[in-house]
């Protein structure tokens, strides 16, 4: 009597071998659009009445090595744009000896007013980590002893004239207008410290400003409750390895998968948060969920 293994065993192998191709492609797909830079254009009406539209350009996570010139020559180029004010959003580094391929890449960018804060990859090195892991909750927390250079960035983005928010509050005027802005150490490693610069934004602001690296809702809810009217970040990569059709998975934090990415409404202030340029080295994959910069153009509210 014929064996009926035979048939069963090829028709499994047939099944295998087409996954195996199929999670192939999907993963040369994933490095290839880790590396398909996007600009995104956003219109936000958050300036006071009768101010002047303000071009802003949103940088985050951009896990930034010394041998990614690609990357380093599309940054560069953003200057092109001529946004008025530039925000960093943290995460710049990945690397040790990444600080001088931050400052090539930004170059005349550092020319244009701008405010930045820290992400935890601006302290601590990225590593080995289980990607099923997210599924679970935020990642873990590191803490310690920093081994990157975070103030040699720090120094990098100041003498450009960029504002240091990192748990601190600063004014700065442009196009004529006053930028009144805050922002918190990275809460994702609860180095964030809201009540050092809690209280009411000036009123005669037309820009009140909030930026975090990563959108933890004890940080974004706060700033809300204090009047700003527009709050950046990032950290989230837009969910990094995303679902044609459906979206994120995770947020690498408390903030709904909803809001991963993009504009949206957090009481009453805008939001956006960025998706960001980069991938851990470890983990360099995006799927659905191409790297990016945001050009936002603030225009007064109606």
């Amino acid at each position: 009597m014929p064996s009926r293994s035979g048939p069963i065993v090829r028709a499994i192998g047939g099944t295998l071998a087409a996954g195996a191709v199929v999670g192939g492609a999907v993963l040369a797909y994933s490095l290839v659009e880790a590396r398909s830079y996007r600009l995104r254009h956003v219109v936000a009406p958050v300036l006071a009445p009768g101010a002047n539209e303000l071009l802003v350009l949103h940088l985050s996570d951009l896990h930034l090595t010394p041998g990614q010139t690609d990357k380093i020559a599309w940054v560069n180029a953003l200057a092109d744009l001529s946004p008025d004010f530039v925000v960093g959003t943290g995460d710049f580094l990945a690397h040790p000896d990444s600080v001088p391929a931050l400052a090539a890449a930004l170059g005349p960018l550092l020319q244009v007013p701008g405010a930045f804060v820290l992400g935890s990859n601006d302290y601590f090195s990225p590593g080995l980590a289980n990607p099923l892991g997210y599924l679970r909750g935020p990642s873990d927390r590191a803490h310690g002893e920093p081994d990157l250079p975070w103030r040699d960035l720090v120094s990098v983005l100041s003498a450009g004239g960029w504002a240091d928010l990192t748990n601190r509050h600063d004014m700065m005027t442009v196009n004529g207008d006053l930028i009144d802005m805050r922002g918190v150490d990275d809460p994702h490693i609860e180095r964030d410290d809201y009540p050092a610069v809690a209280g009411p934004f000036d009123p005669t602001a037309a820009l009140r400003l909030g930026v975090a690296h990563a959108p933890y809702l004890r940080v974004i809810d706060a700033m809300a409750a204090d009047g700003a009217d527009l709050i950046l970040a990032g950290h989230t990569h837009g969910g990094q390895v995303c679902i044609p059709g459906y979206g994120a998975l995770v947020t690498n934090c408390d903030l709904d998968t909803g809001r991963v990415k993009g504009l949206s409404q957090h009481q009453s202030s805008l939001m956006h948060v960025s998706a960001g340029l980069g991938t851990s080295p470890f983990a360099p994959v995006r799927l659905a969920c191409p790297p990016e910069a945001t050009l936002l153009q603030l225009v007064p509210r109606a």
